[in-house]
């Protein structure tokens, strides 16, 4: 943008920061809408929150920068995507969890700290380590075999219990382990800079066609 500026006359010269401040907010539009529609071909079923997490921060003829960015929450648990490293852990704690039942999933594909407390709260459930006839050590949320669908509490009513456990022995449901490498790649770098290399001449001559129309009326 600045080699093309350089042979545009006084007008055009004066109107300048305008357009680039133009040129460079819409740019970092079009790459926010590309990052956007990547996320779907990179993680399955991405939610919400995720996809509306990448955002956007204008250029000002005063402030000639933009940027496409992704949200505080969402840039944590992303970030492994990007620059490598383990998956984010749930909680606070050092623990990776692995649902071995996919019904715990919500309908992205996720296990939720709110899923893990709602399981914590039952009364069927216990988290601990076991350990095994072979001597293997094993931790996790299990869940305790119960006969009917009907849990007595101590000093509380009788509660019906959604998937009662009919196995006769403990049930693992969630096993803790270390946290995994991730295997995908975002790329959000590397696709926002080749979507600005791709655009920014026709977006800077679009802006200042509209610095130009602009000027031209006061």
């Amino acid at each position: 943008m600045q080699a093309a500026a350089r042979s545009l006359s006084a007008l055009e010269q004066k109107q300048v920061p305008f357009a680039t401040a133009l040129a460079l907010t819409s740019l970092v539009k079009i790459a926010q809408q590309a990052e956007k529609k990547a996320l779907p071909q990179i993680f399955d079923r991405p939610t919400p929150f995720t996809v509306n997490s990448i955002g956007v921060k204008g250029a000002r003829k005063s402030n000639l920068e933009a940027t496409v960015f992704v949200k505080d929450i969402a840039a944590a648990y992303l970030a492994p995507f990007e620059f490598g490293g383990p998956h984010k852990l749930i909680g606070s704690g050092k623990t990776w969890l692995n649902p071995k039942d996919r019904a715990l999933l919500n309908q992205y594909g996720n296990f939720s700290k709110s899923a893990l407390d709602r399981l914590k709260a039952r009364p069927d459930i216990f988290v601990g380590t076991i350990h095994t006839r072979t001597g293997e050590q094993i931790g996790g949320v299990w869940q305790r075999p119960a006969p009917t669908k009907v849990i007595q509490t101590p000093g509380k009513r009788a509660t019906k219990v959604r998937g009662a456990n009919k196995t006769g022995h403990l049930k693992l449901l969630i096993r803790f382990g270390d946290a995994e490498p991730v295997k995908q790649h975002l790329d959000f770098g590397s696709r926002a800079e080749a979507i600005v290399k791709a655009n920014a001449a026709a977006e800077f001559a679009k802006a200042l066609a509209k610095a130009l129309a602009t000027a031209k009326r006061r």
